[in-house]
């Protein structure tokens, strides 16, 4: 491991030790370079943005194609990378174990491994499935001695379940003694359940997952007690509704469309300011 690769790994988990950071989710190079010239500390991927990108629906993206898209935004600046890793990519715990210590060698500073199979049939990984897989990932990670941060994610609001916090609440204690260091409750509805998950998780950092307006500020969030903020899939979500809306207007044949664009000029200087350059990750 390279001494810069460290340092990034060093400084992203020192974000996590007190305050509040919002974490933004580019999809591809391009806009991973644009959130570093805007000044962001942390990038984080996004499984759906990085699908979308190549024109296929959330979820869609094998283990090569996931670890290609994350290399991507690693090597694309010099700051800190989390990685959205989905269920681990593994039918089984030595296969997650795999999986994550391929992820490790991108270069990436923390990943997520989430419980949600992906199978409408049976959303949730059972409880002891679900801690045996992290268990895997956290065991794979210390192998590597790289100091990623490992990031337990508990999908119960985003699956259906029946009573999504209560589960929430149940899980995130094992996902804690399983070794997450970060807990991530993503589709919280509001302030109330935003803060029974930050008092369950004590003393572990949460992450809140805010991708359409819920009426909080980061300031709110920060007196919650959430330590950092990510965006999903937002931005590149964002980006398809105005090339939508675009072409909608040029089918209609309004060619005034067009004057929604932003100068190549302007994206030439974006993207010509390399900042922290991205460092080499060979080992």
């Amino acid at each position: 491991m390279t001494d810069a690769l460290a340092a990034r790994r060093a400084a992203f988990r020192a974000l996590h030790a007190e305050g509040c950071f919002l974490l933004p989710n580019p999809w591809d190079a391009g806009s991973a370079r644009y959130l570093a010239r805007e000044g962001f500390k942390a990038l984080a991927t996004t499984s759906s943005g990085a699908a979308w990108a190549r024109g296929l629906a959330d979820g869609a993206l094998g283990l090569d194609a996931t670890l290609d898209a994350i290399t991507e935004i690693v090597r694309a600046t010099g700051l800190p990378v989390n990685a959205d890793f989905g269920h681990g990519f593994g039918a089984d715990p030595a296969a997650v174990a795999e999986a994550v210590t391929r992820c490790v060698a991108t270069g990436v500073a923390g990943l997520s491994v989430e419980d949600a199979t992906g199978d409408p049939a049976r959303p949730l990984f059972p409880l002891a499935e679900s801690v045996a897989r992290l268990r895997a990932a956290r065991d794979a990670i210390d192998a590597t001695r790289t100091g990623v941060l490992l990031v337990g994610r508990a999908e119960c609001f985003l699956t259906g379940h029946p009573d999504p916090l209560a589960e929430s609440l149940r899980r995130i204690a094992a996902y804690r003694d399983a070794g997450a260091e970060v807990i991530y409750v993503p589709g919280l509805p509001d302030a109330a359940s935003i803060e029974a998950v930050v008092r369950a998780a004590g003393p572990l950092p949460v992450n809140v997952l805010v991708h359409r307006p819920i009426g909080l500020s980061m300031a709110d969030l920060a007196a919650l007690g959430v330590r950092r903020v990510s965006i999903g899939g937002a931005l590149a979500a964002i980006a398809w509704r105005a090339v939508t809306d675009a072409v909608a207007r040029l089918k209609a044949g309004d060619l005034e469309a067009l004057g929604a664009r932003m100068p190549g000029a302007h994206l030439d200087e974006y993207f010509a300011w390399r900042g922290e350059s991205a460092m080499n990750l060979e080992r």
